[in-house]
């Protein structure tokens, strides 16, 4: 059986109505057509998609600001179809290895206490409950958990990206996937 090819880059202007709808179906509208273009021309802000080589649409999305040495996760979608093949992991593992690139010391962000998968994959990742910050999903009152994690900055973080790269590529292949990364 053939793979197909995910590709891990960094979002056009061209792609707006595409994270919008991915917005929509993954996170009920969080943003508007005009956050993510003021995101995509932020020089703070630092986005990565994900793309079938089968269907050129975009399948997945991730967001951090650098604020200072700290990367801040904003978010972190993928299309509903496509949830459960390890794709989460191929995001967040692009958002931390661009963060290292820059030279950043620590990423954090905010998930919804519910949300046990997210939980699971940030966990995975070595983010640590740093606090809790009250109704904050103003929708639902449901409180959020901040998470951290440190160290982007130190060697030993290369080797971990190292390692869950192959991890990444071992779990993609047992669902026909290959990734490749194009950079910027």
């Amino acid at each position: 059986m053939s793979s197909f090819v995910i590709q891990l880059q960094t979002p056009q202007l061209c792609h707006l109505d595409e994270l919008v709808t991915l917005d929509q179906d993954c996170l009920g509208g969080l943003w508007t057509k005009e956050g993510y273009q003021r995101e995509l021309k932020s020089p703070n802000s630092h986005f990565w998609v994900l793309s079938s080589d089968t269907t050129e649409t975009l399948i997945g999305g991730g967001c951090y600001w650098e604020i200072l040495e700290e990367a801040h996760i904003t978010l972190l979608m993928i299309a509903p179809q496509y949830q459960g093949q390890g794709l989460g992991q191929l995001l967040l593992y692009g958002l931390l290895r661009d963060a290292m690139r820059r030279n950043l010391e620590r990423a954090t962000l905010e998930v919804r206490v519910s949300n046990q998968p997210a939980l699971s994959l940030y966990r995975k990742f070595g983010f640590e409950i740093a606090g809790r910050r009250t109704g904050y999903y103003k929708q639902t009152g449901e409180d959020a958990l901040v998470l951290w994690r440190s160290g982007l900055d130190y060697p030993q973080f290369q080797q971990e990206l190292s390692t869950w790269e192959q991890q990444i590529k071992d779990r993609l292949s047992h669902n026909h996937w290959q990734f490749s990364i194009v950079e910027p």
